[in-house]
This record gives C-alpha cells, structure tokens and sequence, in this order.
C-alpha cells in the first residue's frame, strides 16, 4: 500500500506560519496535493489542541479525521515539535524533537508533565523547552510506550546523522 504523507508541519500559533494554517485548510491542501496522511502538528499548544479536539476525531488505530469527513478525505497523526535548548558537557545544545503519538489523551498527558516541569506550552507551536533531549524521550515514553520520537533537522552541510 503507498501512502502519500507530510508527517511534519505546524499550525498557526507558530512563529512565521500563516494564520491560514487551520485544521480544514490543512485537510483541503492535504487532498488537493494527492496526500492521504498529514500531521496536525504543534499538539502542545494549549490552543492548537483545543482546535483539534474540536475539529478531529479519533479512529482508534493512532489516525483521526475531520468530524464530518468525505470518504477521501486524508487522515491525521498527532504530530509536533519541541525545541530542546540546554547545556550538556559544557556547551550550548539546540535540538529540535519530532514527536508522534497515537491518542489525544496521551498528548494531553505529556503537555500536563511538561508544564508540570515547567515547560512555557503557550510561547509557541514548537515552544523552547529547558529539557534535555534524553529528559524528552523519558518523559514522553514514560506516558505513552507507542510514541515515535525522532531528532528534526539532522543533516546539515557539515553534519549528518
């Protein structure tokens, strides 16, 4: 089976992305572009969760869809970004952490822990956390074992993973 998928991308309360950038206009580009899997990106802000709980609805198989969906419409996987900025070994580290997860309460979960260890959830789509990129993975793990959590942006001119 092919799918066609953006598993990456962010919402409206994101630094320098559209206002455009809403749950159904995500779904209509989504459909026209020929995709059939897109991520809601940006699950961590208390708002753009808000919007999702509002528009999506879950499947029970880690995919939602639009309430009211057409048959063809694309699917959705609870996807988001934190950036991880911290000192370790006596440098200044910056990574940016994918992180996929199945359910909206076990997002709902890690968002609670997250604010609980005082990440500031409401500075942005892909908001700056003061945790390490070990700490994130515990974390997030801890809550939900399904959770796919990547390192964004690994390759550089210099640098790959």
């Amino acid at each position: 089976m092919q799918v066609i998928a953006d598993l990456q991308l962010h919402s409206k309360y994101s630094r320098a992305v559209s206002p455009n950038m809403v749950l159904p206009e995500i779904c209509a580009w989504t459909k026209r572009k020929g995709m059939g899997l897109v991520a809601t990106g940006d699950w961590t802000h208390p708002l753009w969760m808000r919007e999702i709980k509002g528009y999506l609805e879950e499947l029970g198989n880690g995919l939602l869809k639009l309430k009211n969906a057409n048959p063809d419409d694309p699917l959705f996987l609870l996807a988001t970004e934190v950036s991880c900025i911290y000192s370790q070994g006596g440098k200044g580290r910056r990574v940016h952490t994918l992180i996929w997860v199945p359910t909206i309460a076990s997002a709902d979960r890690i968002n609670k822990e997250m604010t609980r260890r005082g990440c500031n959830l409401m500075s942005d789509g892909r908001p700056i956390i003061g945790l390490t990129s070990i700490q994130v993975a515990q974390l997030v793990l801890s809550i939900e074992p399904k959770a796919l959590i990547i390192p964004a942006h690994a390759w550089t001119p210099w640098f790959s993973v």
